[in-house]
């Protein structure tokens, strides 16, 4: 399960003054997705700060927006594991409208692991390592 999608409403509320989606919400959108392709993998962040002192941010982000998403579109939105280090994953991610084949907005974001205490960074957890396929 290399490439995980999600799929997302665009609600009124995504919008800007000229009825597309404001382009900060594109990484909303790809945040849900990471989210929920940890989850897919069984992990919850907050019992991952519980047990394991970890949490995860986002240290760069590179997007290209493509063209407009629109009130109502159904999109999917994908997070794509693509390189992984000690302490960071880098995601490839990609919003299309469903059953489209034309990206919208596409980039590619890293993550980083860092104690919970201390802000500083950390190794990801080995059960969460042992489940990221690159590459497959």
């Amino acid at each position: 399960m290399n490439t995980f999608l999600w799929p997302v409403q665009v609600y009124y509320e995504d919008t800007d003054s000229g009825g597309v989606v404001y382009y900060a919400n594109y990484l909303k959108f790809m945040e849900r997705a990471r989210t929920e392709w940890l989850r897919s993998l069984g992990f919850e962040q907050d019992e991952l700060i519980e047990k394991n002192s970890v949490i995860f941010a986002v240290r760069s982000v590179q997007v290209d927006y493509l063209a407009p998403a629109r009130f109502n579109d159904c999109l999917m939105v994908s997070a794509k594991p693509v390189e992984q280090g000690r302490v960071s994953l880098v995601f490839e991610q990609i919003i299309k409208r469903k059953n489209e084949d034309k990206p919208l907005c596409q980039g590619q974001i890293k993550i980083v692991s860092l104690n919970s205490q201390s802000f500083k960074p950390c190794s990801l957890p080995a059960p969460l390592a042992e489940c990221i396929n690159i590459g497959e």
